[in-house]
This record gives structure tokens, C-alpha cells and sequence, in this order.
């Protein structure tokens, strides 16, 4: 090729074959990101695949279903073995308890229901990995997030995946266009996630047939309140159940254990209609509980505001998007009027229930899958 004749962009938008362009890999050791770091790697990228030892190491080798066990790390050796490129194991042990599970914690204690999987990725794997990928003078991180990125008419842009049932853009909200610039997410245009485990197949990865891990990596079978109490001893003290006239009737075992819209299991049965707990209060102990229409939402006040759009997010009086309030839930019509450059009040056109301190808002463009940012749900002033 002569010397004047630019080289075409590579499939991870580099203007240089792929043997000089290195990606770091993010890689969890399950199939998702072993499927990227495989598929760069077949592509002929220089890959350097890392793995996040986040937690207690001996502790974590006897836990399942979680994603940064030991059996994860040595899973993802295997497949950088199988795949012939370097793997490197991180210890972020320090770093992952100061900027996740502390939190995590003291969320709980204030009544809150934190999403402890955005700030892992805000603060230790797009921030500090990232860092370290730049390091290792990588061109690129990528990982097996399933959510898109494109390049639009002012820079990269976040969108959601192909398939909608996979679609990891509540997770990823506080990514910020920094962040964006150098991040790649090669799977979210698939439309399956049978395309994903057969690609492993195709590449004859050893993980090609692993589960999907399902709990939070540092909360054994779902078990919230009982890593709580062994993070903050004395925390689950027990107090009352009352109903919105403040009305005594019930008792409970410590407001840890219950979170917001939760109906079974309060012990207050023979109240005619069903209760739920509408609100928890740990300054004086209290688990309010009340009929579904009082968990009914219009108004949700927001902070720590990422805004992914094209112009400033506060030089609108209010935008017009859609809204997603649980990660589990599709987009709402909804309006957001900006207080400052990272605080908002969002009115859902259609109200929700449910909605917690502590969980995350996140904004979608309504004629486009773009994601737009989001904000964290709090109290309100």
C-alpha cells in the first residue's frame, strides 16, 4: 500500500491492521467476555485480556454463580491459554470494597436500595482499569457488556443492544463520553444469546456451556441483610411496622431486611387489603407500610446526573425522553427539568410504583435507542 493511501478503519474504528492495534479485554471469566477477547483475538488483534480479583480470594473459590470468583479468574486463564494471548490478574480487593461495598452498605443502613453493579463499573472497571488498559498503552478497552456504542455527529454515543432481553444500558448509565472514546462493546449487536454461547462453541472455549451468574459477585444466594450485618455489626435492630397514621402493627427484625414495594414475608397478616412497605426509616427504626396505591410515583428527584446528550444538559428548561426506573422494567414517557448541571426533578407521564432512593434513572432518546445518561433516585431535598 503506498505511503499516501490512509489505511481503512479496522472494526474497531483504528485507520491500522489489527496486529497493531492492542485491546485490553475485560474479562470476568465468564462467556460474554471470553467471547470478545476470543473473537479480537481470531480477528488478529493484539490482545491482552485482565481479570479483577475483587474480593477474598480463598473466600470466593467456594462461591457459584458470581462473577469474580477464583474459579472465575481461572477460567479466564484458560481461555487466553486456549486463545494464545497474556492474561493479567489484578488485585483491586482495596479498591472495590472503598468505592462499591462500603457504600452498599451504608446505602442499605439509610433505607436506600443501591445497584452496587453501576458503581463497579463507574468506579473501578471504567475508571481505574481503564486507566490501567491505557497503561499497558492499549488503544482500546473492550468488554462483554451488551449495549452499543456509535460514532455520531458529535462523538461516540451509547445506545442499547440488539436484543432488548439482554440490553445492559440501566447498568451503564454513568459511563461518561471520556470513558466512551476508548470503550468497545463487540456484542451488543447480537440478537441472542445463543449467538454468544456458540461463537464460544465456534472457538472451542472451555466456558462455552457456563451459567449466567445471577447474584451480585459479593452477595452469596441473594443474601443482602446477612452481608450487611457482617459488614456493619448491630445493624439489624429490630423496631415497628407502621401504617401511614403511624399506627403500630407489627414488628421487625431490622429495616435491612426490607426494601421498598416488598409485600410477603412482613408477618402482619389479617389487615383486609394487602400492605406493602412504602417507606423505610432508619433514624427511628420504622418499617412504614401502606396499600399499592400509596407506592404510586409521579415526581422523582434526581443527583449525580451523567448527561450523554449533545447539548448542555441544563440549557432546556425540560427534555422529553423516556425513562427507565428499575432495570427490569421498559422505558416511560417522562419530562426532565433540569436544577443544575447534575440535579433534576423527572415527572413520569404515567406513574410508577416502587421507586426507591438509592436506584438509578436512567434516559432514553424517545425516536432512537440512544441512550441520553441518567441520575441517581434520592430523598429529595
Amino acid at each position: 500500500m503506498p505511503l499516501d493511501t490512509p489505511h481503512p478503519l479496522n472494526s474497531l474504528g483504528f485507520a491500522k491492521p489489527p496486529a497493531e492495534t492492542r485491546v485490553v479485554v475485560a474479562m470476568s471469566g465468564g462467556v460474554d467476555s471470553s467471547v470478545v477477547a476470543a473473537m479480537l483475538k481470531d480477528e488478529g488483534y493484539d490482545v491482552v485480556g485482565v481479570t479483577l480479583q475483587l474480593y477474598d480470594h480463598g473466600a470466593a473459590l467456594a462461591k457459584k454463580g458470581a462473577c469474580c470468583a477464583g474459579r472465575d479468574i481461572h477460567d479466564a486463564r484458560r481461555v487466553a491459554e486456549t486463545m494464545g494471548f497474556a492474561h493479567y490478574v489484578l488485585d483491586y480487593e482495596n479498591t472495590f470494597r472503598e468505592a462499591v461495598i462500603e457504600e452498599f452498605a451504608d446505602a442499605y443502613l439509610a433505607g436506600a436500595t443501591p445497584v452496587p453493579c453501576i458503581r463497579c463499573n463507574e468506579r473501578v472497571k471504567f475508571k481505574d482499569l481503564l486507566a490501567t488498559a491505557k497503561d499497558l498503552d492499549a488503544d482500546c478497552m473492550a468488554t462483554g457488556h451488551y449495549i452499543q456504542r456509535h460514532v455520531g455527529a458529535a462523538g461516540p454515543e451509547l445506545h442499547s443492544a440488539a436484543d432488548p432481553n439482554r440490553d445492559q444500558s440501566y447498568f451503564l448509565f454513568s459511563t461518561t463520553p471520556e470513558q466512551l472514546a476508548f470503550l468497545r462493546f463487540p456484542l451488543g449487536h447480537l440478537h441472542s444469546k445463543a449467538e454468544t454461547r456458540a461463537l464460544a462453541a465456534k472457538y472451542g472455549l472451555p466456558v462455552a456451556d457456563k451459567p449466567d451468574s445471577q447474584d451480585i459477585c459479593f452477595v452469596p444466594d441473594g443474601n443482602y441483610a446477612a452481608v450487611i450485618e457482617k459488614l456493619r455489626p448491630g445493624a439489624a435492630e429490630p423496631g415497628d411496622i407502621v401504617d401511614l397514621e403511624g399506627r403500630v402493627i407489627g414488628a421487625h427484625r431490622g429495616v435491612i431486611h426490607y426494601t421498598i414495594g416488598q409485600r410477603r414475608g412482613l408477618g402482619i397478616g389479617g389487615q383486609g387489603d394487602p400492605l406493602f412497605v412504602v417507606k423505610l426509616d432508619p433514624d427511628t427504626r420504622r418499617v412504614i407500610v401502606g396499600p399499592r396505591a400509596a407506592l404510586s410515583t409521579r415526581t422523582v428527584p434526581l443527583r449525580e446526573i451523567n448527561w450523554l446528550g449533545d447539548e448542555p444538559f441544563d440549557s432546556r428548561p425540560e427534555w422529553h425522553v423516556s425513562v427507565k426506573v428499575r432495570s427490569t422494567r421498559p422505558p416511560r414517557p417522562a419530562v426532565i427539568r433540569p436544577i443544575s448541571a447534575t440535579e433534576a426533578e423527572v415527572e413520569l407521564l404515567d406513574p410508577e410504583t416502587g421507586i426507591s432512593p438509592g436506584q438509578a434513572c436512567v434516559f432514553y432518546d424517545t425516536e432512537s435507542p440512544r441512550i441520553l445518561g441518567g441520575g441517581w433516585i434520592w430523598k429529595g431535598r
